[in-house]
């Protein structure tokens, strides 16, 4: 498949919490240039502090590792990628249903794969137990300067 990729980034940190709004905003001054509205950026940004959130708490729970994410601009379209070498996830679907958490002691509440799911146009979770989770999230851009043309 063929992809018209306008810009890319990848960035990398530890996987501690302070990072994590870090992330959120590089994502979401990166999304900028396909000059999307309030609410797509907020829908980006809480789903990128989702997916790295988990990778901070579930991927690396007693020790620090680095979470990385690459952003791709497309046409109309971003794709964030976030990953980690961390534990993995033993079962996915499990892990995706609302409410579904492995930390209860940690006041979570279990909704994170569920939140992305609902802010972003398509989620993938690809995992190995030992070696790590990628999350790959694609949210497509309102063109606001096609919507005036009809």
């Amino acid at each position: 498949m063929s992809r018209n990729i306008k810009n890319e980034m990848k960035i990398e940190f530890l996987s501690k919490s302070a990072n994590e709004a870090f992330a959120r905003i590089s994502v979401a001054a990166f999304a900028s240039q396909l000059d999307p509205t309030i609410e797509e950026i907020a829908d980006i940004k809480t789903s990128v502090s989702e997916a790295v959130t988990n990778s901070i708490i579930h991927a690396y729970p007693n020790k620090d590792g680095i979470v990385k994410i690459r952003a791709i601009l497309l046409e109309d379209e971003i794709e964030i990628e976030v990953s980690d070498t961390g534990e993995g996830i033993e079962n996915i679907e499990e892990a995706r249903e609302p409410l579904f958490t492995t930390k209860g002691n940690l006041e979570r509440s279990g909704m994170g794969f569920t939140i992305m799911e609902n802010f972003m146009d398509k989620l993938k979770v690809e995992s190995i137990v030992g070696l790590g989770t990628k999350v790959t999230m694609n949210k497509k851009i309102k063109n606001k300067n096609l919507q005036n043309t009809y």
